[in-house]
């Protein structure tokens, strides 16, 4: 089954200035804050806007699946 998300380069300019609020919005929150705690050290550091929004896509899959639970 065909993945339903877009990717970055699929995205319109206005849906990715509002993945872009949104993603920093996510990134600064208690939340993913207190989140980004239970991962191990290596996988904490975030140098780069890609492993960024890779956390921030793995902490709404793991959110989301926690609320579906």
């Amino acid at each position: 089954m065909p993945s339903s998300t877009l990717s970055t380069a699929a995205m319109t300019m206005r849906e990715q200035a509002v993945w872009q609020s949104l993603k920093q919005a996510i990134a600064e929150s208690s939340g993913f804050q207190r989140w980004q705690q239970t991962l191990p050290d290596v996988e904490r550091v975030q140098s780069t806007e890609a492993e960024v929004e890779e956390q921030v896509r793995r902490y709404l899959r793991e959110t989301l699946a926690t609320l579906a639970y």
